[in-house]
């Protein structure tokens, strides 16, 4: 049965279907609570990049996570354009983390 059950939902999934798949609600609500939507949209770019376009660009790079943990919480500019990215330590370090880990895993 539980075979049966795991195979329905693999074949119902939306990357079976070709749609993109749904974005993780409760990373929204962190992001949202780190005020990160203030800036940025999963799909398009508003002050700051979009996350698939920053998935896009560090895919394959692990080493990458740390360096960006670091931007979002200290601050930084100049990889996307003129903007200055604003530090958000407010975030804290482990919710950034985690967020970071979720962005970068997006496809």
């Amino acid at each position: 049965m539980r075979q049966i059950l795991l195979l329905s939902l693999a074949v119902a999934s939306p990357l079976a279907v070709g749609a993109p798949p749904a974005v993780d609600p409760a990373m929204l609500e962190l992001a949202d609570r780190s005020r990160c939507l203030t800036c940025h949209d999963v799909d398009e770019t508003v002050r700051g990049p979009a996350w698939r376009d920053v998935a896009k660009r560090y895919r394959g790079k692990p080493e990458v996570e740390e360096a960006l943990v670091t931007k979002v919480y200290e601050g930084g500019g100049g990889v996307w354009g003129n903007d200055y990215m604003s530090a958000n330590k407010r975030a804290g370090l482990d919710n950034i983390r985690v967020l970071v880990r979720w962005i970068l895993s997006l496809p």
